[in-house]
């Protein structure tokens, strides 16, 4: 296992074990971040240092591919959320780093990931979707946009379908500002109900070097 120092340059993305660990160590400055979504690779702590990620497969959305299911469909067509764009990043993440999943003790979000990707948001890298309901936040993600590419990070979910719409809907803002490529980093049912699919690392790669210019 490779051990960053303070320089900011990573192993080749394709170096990854079998599990999709690359290295670990370094910061989360800005700057190391942006290198490392551009590079394909992305951060889960473990303990007090981050251990930097790029696995084979990858899940992905393509927005094109969206499936909006029938019940879906009613629940939007109803207006039951009120969705709206960076109106509280920080709740958002506050939300993510508190909610519970399954198969998964405690959470890789602490107060590191918290103020790192805060300052991402400051400057305008970060984005937060947000899902309302009697204006009360109810579900939401947050991700990293850069050029044509969309790094979807965590999602919350405190009423049914709340974090559902606020993806839709962002799906279609993305597709309209020209996103062409939805990173879904590892794969849950939840969102391969909603399109999203297992692409071989090399394209996964390759797409990156396409649109992130």
């Amino acid at each position: 296992m490779i051990l960053l120092s303070d320089k900011l340059v990573f192993p080749p993305p394709e170096d990854a074990d079998e599990d999709g660990m690359l290295c670990m160590g370094g910061d989360l400055g800005v700057e190391r971040l942006l290198l490392a979504y551009r590079s394909g690779i992305f951060p889960w702590y473990e303990g007090s240092f981050p251990i930097w990620w790029n696995p084979d497969p990858r899940f992905v959305l393509f927005p094109n591919e969206i499936k909006v299911s029938k019940s879906m469909k009613h629940v939007l067509k109803q207006n039951d959320f009120s969705i709206t764009i960076n109106k509280g990043f920080l709740q958002v993440i506050r939300n993510c780093q508190l909610a519970k999943r399954q198969a998964q003790e405690g959470t890789w979000i602490n107060e590191d990931v918290v103020q790192a990707y805060n300052a991402l948001h400051q400057l305008g890298h970060a984005i937060s979707y947000e899902a309302w309901q009697n204006n009360e936040l109810v579900g939401g993600f947050y991700g990293i946009k850069i050029g044509h590419v969309f790094f979807g990070e965590s999602m919350f979910s405190k009423v049914s379908n709340a974090s559902k719409a606020a993806f839709i809907i962002a799906v279609n803002l993305m597709k309209q500002q020209g996103i062409q490529l939805i990173d879904c980093q590892v794969y849950t049912p939840h969102l391969e109900s909603l399109g999203a699919k297992m692409i071989a690392r090399k394209d996964f790669l390759l797409l990156l070097q396409q649109l992130i210019k």
